[in-house]
């Protein structure tokens, strides 16, 4: 748990919310666009936070994993919706990744996205590994 005044506990969940979590967060956030061949396809826009920051509040028994390629990333989708709305990233698998566009009530959290080329991963990836220290 954090106890970070500076953070807010904001919800979050799937479409059909049937998974449902929460994720504390600065009212200033940044966000990456990732475009490797899944965060494109699902349109997921990453905010990276470490485990202390992240709950899940509703679904657990709802989620389905997927992993490819490496197998360190743990893809996690609704059963019911098929949404992701978090997961946890190969950059930072000892925390989650949410969706910026699953959290409920953003109009007053100001989201900077700047595109991160996943695509070559190998090469990025550690950029992606220090975004998540700097939000520890």
């Amino acid at each position: 748990m954090t106890g970070d005044p500076a953070l807010q506990w904001r919800g979050g969940g799937c479409h059909c919310r049937a998974v449902l979590f929460e994720a504390a967060l600065p009212a200033t956030v940044a966000a990456q666009d990732c475009n490797c061949s899944i965060c494109a396809a699902t349109g997921f826009i990453h905010i990276i936070l470490p485990e202390n920051r992240f709950r899940l509040l509703k679904g657990r028994e709802r989620l389905t994993a997927y992993r490819f390629n490496t197998g360190t990333a743990h893809h996690l989708f609704c059963s019911v919706c098929g949404v992701k709305s978090f997961y946890r990233p190969r950059s930072n698998p000892d925390g989650w990744s949410v969706n910026a566009r699953c959290l409920d009530d953003r109009e007053d959290l100001a989201i900077s996205v700047s595109p991160f080329d996943g695509r070559d991963w190998e090469r990025h990836g550690s950029e992606l590994a220090h975004l998540s220290k700097e939000a520890s």
